[in-house]
């Protein structure tokens, strides 16, 4: 049986107010990861992987950087028509209105759905830290003759009142979905988790469409709250496809199994950078056979010339002179000083950091200049003037000097 024709609509236009000053100039998917990556580069990275190629991109606020940052990075083949990840803006074809939720943004974009006939169409989010091979949730929707498909992470179930809860049967069938819960329904063979959505969903494309022509109708815009259980409430097969069942190859035995980060707040962000570090990360960035795709670059290898460095991650083209660098990400480009002192810190493109200064769980982003001798972050008795100190307890130093390649 031939394999479904498949579309990918991803939703890459979140603001990321929570992640301020990071998202100052650019929204959330944009923002910088790791040693080399973009949030978004983690859903692309997934979707390219599982051999879904045909790719479009919903944008909206504050997106000019990821439009070039895709344009630089990727591009897919010229020669398949079905080959591409291309940036969709708002359109207004129905009207002078910005995408109004996830669920108007494809409705906005019914247009590319009925050019491009595709029997199934993902659509998922770009803001989150994980592995998934799409095809093994594809082949349980198929399976199980469903016409939509819901990914659910299993969460502990005294943690379940903070998020949309799903009620399904042992088959994974869905009885009902629930919005905060205070009681939240266990998972079927599991009374101490229960199903969270994790927003990430696989429609027939009729069931699609017609959600989307009833929420519109409805004037309502957002698939967990309005598309999703008004097809349940209309009699459609709706089912949870268990995150932790997923499969990738490559991975690590000391891995967490189903590793899955919102990075929606700076402390979340911070957290998911310190499960890349150690000899037995939490998350193994480094996998052969399910890679995570980073930006293309030209820049010479790391030189360094001398200190102490334990635990990092360090990208390309950094100078590293006699410093102390400790369970930290250093990103491309970085010039570090004589004497400088770097904890539990995350460090972005470009920066330069003058010696003897120290940074101690902080986030300097790209192309700042941190000045000689200045100390920031945890600990410090007074706080360096153009830092925004996090309720985490966690400093960030935003970017002077944004420009489009950020």
């Amino acid at each position: 049986m031939a394999y479904p024709r498949v579309l990918a609509m991803i939703m890459a236009g979140g603001r990321g107010e929570r992640l301020f000053p990071l998202t100052f100039e650019r929204s959330k998917p944009s923002v910088p990861f790791g040693g080399r990556y973009r949030i978004a580069d983690f859903v692309l990275s997934n979707l390219i992987n599982s051999q879904i190629y045909s790719i479009y991109l919903l944008v909206q606020y504050k997106s000019q950087s990821l439009i070039e940052y895709v344009r630089e990075n990727w591009g897919l083949s010229s020669v398949m028509s079905n080959h591409f990840v291309t940036v969709v803006p708002p359109q207004m074809r129905y009207g002078p209105d910005w995408f109004q939720g996830t669920a108007n943004a494809v409705f906005q974009n019914l247009n590319l759905i009925r050019q491009h006939k595709p029997e199934l169409v993902i659509v998922f989010g770009a803001d989150h830290i994980y592995r998934m091979d799409i095809r093994q949730m594809i082949d349980f929707h198929l399976e199980h003759s469903a016409d939509v498909t819901v990914a659910a992470m299993p969460v502990p179930i005294g943690q379940a009142s903070a998020f949309g809860i799903i009620d399904s049967e042992e088959s994974g069938r869905i009885k009902a979905f629930i919005e905060k819960p205070h009681n939240p329904p266990p998972m079927p063979n599991d009374p101490t988790r229960a199903y969270c959505s994790m927003g990430n969903y696989i429609f027939n494309t009729d069931a699609l469409i017609k959600g989307l022509i009833q929420a519109e109708r409805n004037k309502q815009n957002d698939f967990g709250k309005h598309v999703i259980p008004n097809l349940l409430n209309d009699g459609e097969k709706l089912f949870a496809y268990d995150f932790a069942t997923n499969k990738i190859a490559g991975s690590r035995p000391y891995e967490e199994q189903g590793y899955w980060r919102d990075v929606g707040s700076i402390k979340a962000f911070w957290d998911a950078h310190q499960d890349m570090l150690g000899e037995e990360p939490v998350f193994e960035i480094n996998n052969e056979l399910w890679p995570i795709r980073p930006a293309r670059n030209e820049m010479p290898a790391t030189k360094i010339i001398g200190g102490e460095i334990t635990n990092r991650i360090i990208a390309e083209g950094v100078l590293i002179n006699k410093s102390k660098i400790t369970n930290s990400v250093i990103r491309r480009g970085v010039v570090i000083e004589d004497g400088v002192e770097i904890r539990d810190s995350i460090i972005m493109d470009y920066v330069v950091l003058k010696k003897g200064c120290s940074l101690n769980k902080t986030i300097v982003d790209s192309f700042n200049i941190i000045e000689e001798g200045v100390h920031i972050g945890y600990d410090i008795k007074k706080p360096y003037w153009r830092s925004h100190l996090d309720p985490s307890g966690i400093s960030v130093i935003a970017s002077e000097k944004q420009t489009a390649r950020l």
